[in-house]
């Protein structure tokens, strides 16, 4: 028997369809806004399968190492995708893991990549490897976390991944077990990356643009699936997943201020010369510019400074390109030099600043900024001293840097032993106020969270 709806229920219904449009509209645009696009969106060329592109393939190794063996290869591209700093604690044994990542919601741990069989990677097979390195599940089926960069990973060829595989099988294996992650719930919970890993890998392979250059596809394959730039020059949205519609535009990663490597005229490179750009990743310093410290010193020792020079140009080409996403971080002109007395100038008042800067940094750094001892303590252009936050400038006088160059090694102690937050905070807003375009404001307790997200 049929039965009529009631007057109510006619009412309710078109209200409830437009409750589930509403839902749906609301849902999409949640994804649109937290998904975002890929990190290759930004150019609009026609993206083909590497198997369909007639130019020079951008994967694999450079010409040189082109009849090399296969762990020769894995050596270069593991250093090209700086699997090292991760995986090797100070002072511990290379590949062995333990590094540790202090992130907002607990510790995480970088695990052993030997091929031990007990602790390390020594039971994976290939298609295990792969695995791990593309879709961020580990040999057991459990989700990685994605401190392992398997969202840019995943744009690595099968090959290339299997030559890295190759080369870490050749180390001789580390018995090193693995320490415990210390999360938070509900971030402790491993399933759930299932979901993340839906939301933001790919999990899908290169595709370069048919209609750029062999050089620049070979530095977006370099950039982005071996190197991982944007890992730590990108920043996050809300699920912690990169945001490449701000591409490159700089982010705060493990306590330091990674800048905006658009090309940007003011605050990414887009204004440097091709040579600054080069001499910067190579040697970890470039003049008028700065020196490279913390996590991006790390990568030009154990990473850009081994790659061979057209690999370093090739990635040159590509950032050219990148379009700047965000309002310049950095000040449209950058201070010139201070005067060679400290009683001239900006910050010329006695503070506790000055006073710890006049103790420990002035013998080698100068009243005027220019350093008479190396560029490499120069102060004047440099991007850190300029950046408003005074984020590297106290993580710099924290830990010390290591740089070298033509000349021999140049190293600045770290100071962090020596000096208390409220001082460290107090010379860092000094040097920023004296030598930079904008005065910093650290406070000591801000201080006092970078030594806990840098410990190791």
């Amino acid at each position: 028997m049929n039965e009529t709806p009631s007057p109510r229920s006619a009412k309710r219904r078109p209200l409830l369809i437009t409750l589930g449009v509403l839902a749906i509209v609301a849902v999409v645009a949640l994804l649109f806004l937290v998904v975002g696009p890929g990190p290759m969106a930004f150019s609009k060329g026609r993206k083909v399968a590497l198997a369909d592109y007639h130019a020079t393939n951008p994967s694999g190794v450079p010409a040189a190492l082109a009849q090399a063996s296969l762990i020769k290869k894995g050596e270069y591209l593991a250093k090209a995708a700086d699997c090292l700093v991760c995986h090797t604690p100070k002072g511990g044994e290379a590949y062995a893991g333990g590094v540790a990542f202090v992130l907002p919601f607990g510790t995480l741990y970088s695990t052993n990549i030997t091929p031990d069989k007990t602790t390390g990677i020594g039971n994976y097979t290939d298609a295990q490897f792969l695995a791990a390195v593309h879709r961020g599940i580990r040999r057991d089926g459990a989700n990685l976390y994605p401190a392992m960069p398997y969202t840019s990973y995943t744009y690595m060829t099968d090959a290339d991944a299997l030559a890295i595989k190759a080369y870490l099988f050749s180390l001789a294996p580390i018995n090193s077990a693995n320490k415990p992650n210390a999360l938070a719930f509900p971030f402790n919970q491993r399933w759930a990356l299932g979901v993340w890993s839906a939301l933001f890998n790919a999990n899908e392979r290169f595709k370069p643009d048919a209609e750029k250059s062999a050089e620049w596809n070979r530095g977006a394959y370099v950039a982005e699936a071996l190197a991982h730039c944007g890992e730590c020059h990108t920043p996050r949205n809300l699920g912690f997943a990169l945001n490449n519609r701000k591409k490159f535009g700089g982010a705060l990663t493990a306590g330091w201020r990674a800048f905006d490597i658009s090309g940007d005229k003011q605050g990414g490179v887009g204004a440097w010369h091709d040579e600054d750009l080069i001499a910067y990743l190579v040697r970890g310093h470039a003049p008028g510019h700065g020196s490279a410290a913390g996590p991006m010193g790390e990568a030009v020792d154990e990473s850009f400074s081994q790659l061979a020079p057209e690999d370093v140009h090739a990635i040159v080409a590509y950032l050219r390109s990148v379009p700047s996403s965000v309002a310049g971080n950095l000040p449209a002109r950058l201070a010139p030099a201070a005067p060679d007395s400290h009683k001239e100038g900006l910050a010329t008042a006695e503070s506790r600043g000055k006073q710890v800067y006049e103790g420990a940094c002035v013998s080698c750094h100068g009243w005027s900024g220019i350093s008479d001892i190396s560029e490499y303590a120069t102060l004047t252009g440099a991007r850190a001293v300029n950046d408003p936050h005074g984020t590297n400038v106290a993580q710099i006088v924290l830990a010390g840097m290591k740089r070298s160059g033509p000349a021999g090694v140049t190293e600045m102690p770290g100071f962090g032993a020596a000096y208390s937050d409220s001082d460290i905070a107090a010379v860092a807003n000094y040097v920023t106020t004296r030598f930079g375009s904008s005065a910093s404001n650290l406070s000591a307790a801000e201080v006092a969270k970078m030594r806990r997200e840098t410990a190791q």
